[in-house]
């Protein structure tokens, strides 16, 4: 493990915010570091080649994924004629896929306001520990809270950000009491949800494509 540094030289960007999986915050005075794996290079693409995505994934498995991610309920018969492939060879594409872990399920898309979820909000949380040890027993917390649905580490002052649910002002309130007493939380900061101006819950393949 090394210490996560900016080099202008090798990287595009002044301050890298990649991070592993189980990144570790450090407090050395009072400044905050980081110790991370070292973040594999992209591949370059050579134009007019597909970039790559996996040694083990051709165009036509892409077009499964796209596909698939536009409509989780297509046939596989439907699958397979707009891939350009028979049936079964595209039915065992999907399966290995998803045995690979490509695929990791299949949902339906709801709409919360129909169904009475009013209130959208994003909290910040910043804790005062960032012992590896107090990082997962917060990510366990916000596993168990149906209110939180979707908690992501983040680098710089705040540890985490929680995208929160709720059907009502009162509720989500309730929560961030609940939130605030939680072990080695500093302090909580939300921002209400007015409008959303775009939601794709896909991975965008169109970038992996032929160039």
């Amino acid at each position: 493990m090394q210490e996560l540094q900016s080099n202008s030289a090798n990287f595009p960007f002044t301050r890298p915010r990649l991070r592993s999986a189980r990144a570790i915050k450090l407090r050395k005075g009072a400044k905050l570091r980081y110790r991370v794996l070292p973040p594999a290079m992209p591949a370059l693409r050579v134009p007019g080649t597909l970039n790559p995505v996996s040694k083990n994934l051709d165009e036509i498995d892409l077009k499964i994924l796209s596909e698939i991610q536009a409509d989780g309920r297509i046939t596989n018969v439907e699958l397979a004629k707009r891939v350009g492939i028979s049936p079964p060879p595209c039915l065992r594409r999907v399966r290995t896929l998803e045995e690979e872990g490509y695929i990791q399920g299949y949902r339906g898309l709801l709409d919360p306001r129909k169904l009475g979820f009013d209130v959208t909000v994003f909290a910040s949380v910043h804790l005062s520990s960032q012992a590896d040890a107090d990082l997962r027993a917060f990510e366990e917390f916000v596993r168990a809270e149906p209110l939180v649905r979707e908690c992501w580490m983040l680098s710089g002052e705040v540890d985490f950000i929680l995208k929160c649910v709720a059907p009502d002002m009162a509720t989500f309130q309730n929560f961030v009491t609940h939130l605030t007493a939680a072990p080695h939380v500093r302090n909580v900061r939300t921002s209400l949800v007015l409008h959303n101006s775009k939601y794709d819950a896909a991975v965008p393949l169109e970038l992996k494509t032929r160039g």
